[in-house]
Order: C-alpha cells, then structure tokens, then sequence
C-alpha cells in the first residue's frame, strides 16, 4: 500500500508549537503564566487520578504477566522477531530511560534530601529524610514509570500485529471501540504528538544546555545562541541519520552503545565510589521503598495542604503519560515474535530492576557526600543547576580527568538515542497506510521534517525565550494522554476475557523471508 502523509495529525502539531514559540517571543511571563495556571489546574484537579491511574498500570501489568494472555505471542505463533533478546532490552532501556537517568539520580536525591514533605515532619538533612529521598528515588523511576510505558506500547503491539490494526494510537482502542474510532484517529494521535514532540524540543533544548556547560569546562566562554545552536545542530543531524538508517543499523547499533557505556559508567562509581554505604542505604530505602508503596503512590497532599506531590509525585506521573503513547509506538513495533510475559520483562521489570541498581549507585554517592564529606552538592544544584552535580561528584573520584570528558559523549549518545526512536515512530505516525505487514522503516521525509522542527523549537526557546514554556506545553499533554491510555487499559480486559479474538489468520501471517536480526 502507497504510504501517504497524515495531515490532520502533523498540522495541529505543527502550528500549537510554532503559535508557543511566537506566543511566548512576544510576552512570555503572560505566556508562562497562562501554561502555569492551566498546568496547576490540572494536577491540582487530577491529581487524584494521575495517582490512581500510574498504580493500576502497574497491577493490570501483574494481573496480565500472570494470566493466560502471558503465553500469546505477538504476531502470532507464526512470527518471527524483529530483533535478537539483547538487541532488543539495550533499545527499551535506552529509549525510555533517555539522560535523565544520569544528570537526576545525582541531583533528585539532593533535593528531598534538603526538602522533604511538610507534612511528614521529616528534618531536612536527616537519616529519616535520607530513607525518604532514597525511597522516593525508587518511586519516581522505577517500577511505577515502566508501567505506564509498557502497559500501553503492549496494547498497541497486539492491535497492531494481532488485530492487524493501523499504525495508531487509536488502534488501541479499536477492541472497545470497533470501527468508529477511526473517526476520532486523526484527533488521538495530534493530541499524542504535540505532547511527545513538545517533550522532545525541551528535552533536547535542556540536553543542549547541559552539554554546553559540560563543554564550557574546557572551552572558554559563555554560552550562547551560537554554541547553543551548534550543539542542536549535531545532535539533530545524529538521531536523524540513525532514525532514517533503520532500527537494525541506526537505532539498534547506538543503543547497544549507549547501554555498554552506561554500564561501565554504573561499575566504575560503584566500584571507586563510597560502596558500601550505597548498598546498606540502597537496601534499607527499597524496603522503605516496598513497605509504603501505595501510601506513597497515592499520596496528594490534600490532607496536610501540601505542596510537595505536586511539585514532584504527580508532576512525574504527569509527564510519564504525556510520552507514553508515542513511546508505545516504538516499543510495540519492535516486540514483534515475542510473547506478552517476554514483553513485560524487557519493558518493565528488567528495565526497572535496572533503575533500581542505578539509583542505589548514583543517588547513594551524591548523598553519601552531601551527609559524610565537605562536599556540599546541594549547594552547587542550587547555584550552578543540575548539570554540575554530576561533574562535581565525578571530581571526587579517581580519574575525573578522563570521567568527566567521557560523561560528555555518553550525555550525548544518551540524548541520540531516545531522540532517534522517537523520531521513528513519530515519522510512522504521520504517514498514512502502515500496516504489519508493510516496511516500518519509511516516512524518511516526516523523520527529518520533526528533526528539523524539533531542533528549531529547542534552539529559538533555549537561546532567545527560555526552556519552561516548552515544558509546560509537553506536561499539559499529560491529561489527554493518561485518559487515552486508561481507556486503552479495557481492551486488555477484553482480550484477558476472550484470548481467542488475538489469533492472527493464517493469510495474514508476515512474510517467511523475514529473518531474525543478528
């Protein structure tokens, strides 16, 4: 079938993001005030069901990994996988922990550690607050965010390969729905994608900001538009290229890199780093951790007037939800031959167990030399911003000469590599006409089109207006999105009902020259 560009779903996106850039150019504290009013409304409203709805995510997970769907196979008995085990967790892992895995597992722990809730009398600086900001590390993201990404991405992978549904957001609905969600397809995947490419222009614009201050260590010289703009410019031009190469060259290949780094990154601070004060701590929180779960979850802060959930808890939830429906795209077409208890293991609890072990490393040493050295990190968050934590925890340990360089290229690589998945699936969503059965690896001009737009959005923001605008835009998404993916939720109790209705027909099978990836 001849693929054709969607435009009801690439125009509203491409017009809300340039009327936020030219809104926010001409008067942006009225432009910062208006996004901040509507986002307070709306965590201050739904804050109950952001809470809610991230914690049965996860238990929907449980119930399904558990329950006969677990041994479907995606794609049908038949199918053959896209990609090989490892090829396949290095992308999840990769694509959904994206560089905030780095710079805020440094930074996070510092602030509840210096600020913890009003409401629970906790001392800032404490052992107590030093179990909560652990704990809470664990929360935020762990368990709870990879539920939200898989539940959805597990959807879409068994409308689209078993139902033989359209390469939509809106085929996850197609079970509750039947035929007249295609009336509503075009609305449901613009609603997704300014949401996801909003979350992209700021990631990448604040990206550019922490490489230009890892940068401006060795170069002299502010930042500014220019070096700014060079920055973007590499980095749009990189996940571009790896998005239209395809997921077995490209995204694949930098994946398994970012992940290889990650990991000597992980043992080297584990290894020099204070060891055993972050496993007796890392341990200690996760029961913390496991013991207040849904307390913790749940908590809104309504009884005690508190702020602080809405500052961090649900702000989180919010902005899970707001990727998740795009990023469900990309991880559902690349589950392909696996079955449904091989897909929450890849995109749930590996990756989680993953954080967990990241976290005990990186959140353990930053609080280890806030509370037991001289090195006081909350200070230089404070007047220097999250970036610098890292860096500064690097300079006390061995090798920081060597580190901290290095720290630079993995930042880089890690920005690439989310950035070139969510270019994919993006360029699919825009292009009309995929099925199972077509080549995924087209819509090559969308793919550079959103690049380009991405990379613009991100430098006329970061360098002439400010990031927050963008932010708040990508957060506003996150309301849409969770009641599209809570809705979506039921077609998994349908299929848990009736099993059989994911048979895929023998006609329909995918091609039997496609091969396995090496």
């Amino acid at each position: 079938m001849r693929e054709q560009f969607r435009p009801l779903v690439f125009w509203p996106t491409f017009l809300v993001l340039v009327a936020a850039v030219i809104a926010s150019y001409i008067d942006l504290d009225a432009f910062l005030g208006a996004t901040s009013a509507l986002n307070d409304a709306i965590l201050d409203r739904f804050s109950w069901l952001f809470s809610l709805g991230s914690v049965y995510l996860l238990v929907l997970a449980v119930v399904v990994y558990f329950s006969p769907l677990g041994r479907i196979r995606i794609g049908g008995d038949q199918a053959t996988r896209l990609l090989t085990p490892l090829r396949w967790f290095s992308i999840t892992l990769c694509t959904t922990l994206a560089v905030g895995v780095l710079f805020w597992t440094t930074a996070e722990p510092l602030y509840h550690l210096m600020g913890p809730p009003a409401s629970l009398g906790l001392e800032e600086g404490s052992s107590e607050a030093a179990l909560f900001s652990m704990s809470t590390m664990f929360l935020h993201w762990a368990f709870t965010p990879y539920a939200i990404y898989a539940v959805p991405a597990l959807i879409f992978a068994l409308a689209f390969y078993n139902r033989r549904q359209r390469f939509s957001i809106s085929s996850m609905l197609e079970p509750l729905l039947g035929e007249r969600v295609k009336r509503f397809a075009g609305l449901i995947d613009a609603l997704a994608l300014y949401a996801l490419v909003a979350g992209m222009a700021s990631t990448l614009g604040t990206g550019a900001l922490t490489l230009a201050g890892g940068a401006g260590q060795y170069i002299d010289g502010d930042t500014n538009p220019v070096r700014l703009g060079v920055i973007i410019a590499i980095i749009v031009v990189t996940f571009v290229i790896s998005a239209a190469s395809g997921l077995q060259r490209g995204i694949a290949r930098l994946s398994s890199l970012n992940a290889w780094l990650l990991l000597a990154l992980g043992l080297f601070v584990f290894v020099f780093g204070p060891t055993v004060f972050m496993l007796q701590l890392g341990v200690e929180s996760f029961g913390v951790y496991l013991d207040n779960f849904f307390t913790r979850s749940l908590f809104t802060g309504a009884a005690g007037d508190d702020q602080w959930p809405y500052w961090w808890s649900i702000f989180y939830w919010a902005i899970w939800f707001a990727w998740a429906p795009v990023a469900a795209l990309f991880l559902g077409k690349i589950s392909r031959g696996y079955t449904v208890r091989e897909f929450l293991r890849v995109n749930l609890l590996y990756p989680a167990l993953f954080a967990v072990i990241w976290i005990t490393i990186f959140s353990g040493a930053a609080l280890y030399f806030q509370m037991r050295t001289g090195v006081d990190l909350h200070a230089i968050l404070d007047d220097r911003g999250i970036e610098h934590v890292l860096y500064a925890l690097f300079r006390e340990l061995p090798l920081a000469v060597v580190w901290i360089p290095l720290l630079l290229f993995i930042a880089y690589i890690s920005y690439v590599t989310v950035a070139d998945s969510n270019t994919d699936a993006i360029g699919n969503l825009c292009t009309r006409g995929l099925t199972a059965d077509s080549d995924l690896n087209t819509g090559l001009p969308m793919k550079v089109l959103w690049g380009v737009i991405v990379g613009v959005v991100s430098w006329v923001m970061v360098s002439f207006v400010g990031i927050d605008g963008v932010k708040m835009l990508s957060n506003l998404g996150g309301l849409p999105a969770m009641l599209i993916i809570l809705t979506a939720s039921s077609s998994l109790w349908i299929w848990l009902k009736y099993p059989e209705r994911l048979s895929v027909p023998t006609s329909s099978s995918l091609p039997s020259s496609e091969k396995e990836a090496n």
